[in-house]
């Protein structure tokens, strides 16, 4: 075979290779790919929460009766001894009358004794019996007006008054909070956090804060303190949270974002790209599957700490169907 016959046969052999390739990738399946981007990346740990303050304390009767008289209300601002609300004593007055009445009775006995053991005419026991008697009586009437006090309920310091529990002619079992009181303490968030995003929270973080009460508007605070016990029914931990200026009302619910970690150039690529702690790369028209190391996560875009580079195309949204090794036809988004 001559020269020319070979290199022409060398041409046509090409050339098959060539159809042959070009008639496999037409058989070949096609993925959607997409080239990493650059981005600013937020790693946050998502709980809701309610507005609290730092100390709130409660004012009960520590007898049980029926609530008489309100002497203030929510919203109002009171000082230390106030008088809040009276309840029914009149069972306790009179009793402490009688009490009153014994002492005094004890209490001329023991002058009288007195006097005459001085004399000798009463021997020295029939003495000390009758000052018992009279102090024993004057103690029972000190714990009567203890009692009557407490039918009192008064403010313990200078506090604001946010809210009240009870109506006039209700009767108030004891230790059932009447009014509840802020006692110009500074207001927080106590939210739960899923006990799985537990070890990302730290005290000092960063929060973003925001209220259905003020629709737009988000406001910053920071973690206080966190619960050292979770719950182990509703698998959560409570972290306290610092509100600052913000507008907030006991009560109201906020939702917020503790943040974890920021990123200003990020490498991020599709969530839907991440299956399994892994994605689907494409090299020279060939699949291959490769863990990565993820940072901040969102609905659209999760940040990649390592596994994938700038230049590497990836599978958009990769299925079932995608096996290692395996050619493909690409088409870049």
């Amino acid at each position: 075979m001559s020269r020319r016959s070979i290199l022409i046969l060398g041409v046509v052999v090409l050339a098959l290779a060539a159809g042959l390739a070009a008639w496999l990738m037409l058989g070949s399946p096609s993925v959607e790919v997409v080239h990493p981007t650059r981005g600013p990346a937020v790693q946050a740990v998502y709980a809701t929460g309610t507005v609290e303050p730092t100390i709130m304390t409660p004012i009960s009767p520590r007898i049980g009766a029926r609530l008489v008289e309100l002497d203030t209300d929510e919203g109002a601002d009171v000082t230390k001894g106030q008088i809040l609300a009276r309840l029914e004593s009149g069972d306790l007055q009179n009793s402490m009358n009688q009490l009153i009445a014994q002492a005094d009775f004890a209490r001329r006995d023991y002058l009288r004794d007195a006097a005459m053991v001085k004399g000798g005419i009463i021997p020295r026991q029939t003495y000390d019996k009758a000052k018992s008697a009279w102090e024993a009586a004057n103690a029972a009437v000190a714990a009567a007006k203890a009692q009557l006090q407490f039918m009192m309920l008064t403010a313990p310091g200078d506090c604001h008054v946010i809210q009240r529990d009870g109506e006039v002619g209700q009767f108030i079992p004891i230790n059932q909070p009447v009014f509840w009181l802020s006692c110009h303490s500074p207001l927080r968030i106590s939210a739960e956090v899923d006990e799985e995003d537990i070890s990302l929270v730290n005290v000092g973080q960063k929060v973003l804060i925001r209220a259905d009460a003020f629709p737009g508007k988000i406001f910053d605070g920071r973690v206080l303190s966190i619960t050292p016990k979770g719950d182990p029914v509703a698998r959560s931990y409570r972290v306290r949270i610092s509100i600052g200026d913000a507008p907030l009302r006991v009560g109201m619910t906020a939702e917020t974002n503790i943040i974890v970690h920021t990123a200003n150039n990020a490498l991020l690529i599709p969530a839907t790209a991440l299956a399994d702690g892994k994605v689907w790369k494409v090299e020279n028209d060939t699949l291959s599957q490769a863990p990565v190391n993820t940072g901040a996560k969102g609905d659209e875009e999760i940040e990649i700490l390592s596994g994938v580079l700038d230049g590497d195309l990836i599978v958009r949204q990769p299925d079932a169907t995608l096996k290692q090794g395996a050619r493909v036809r690409t088409s870049v988004k």
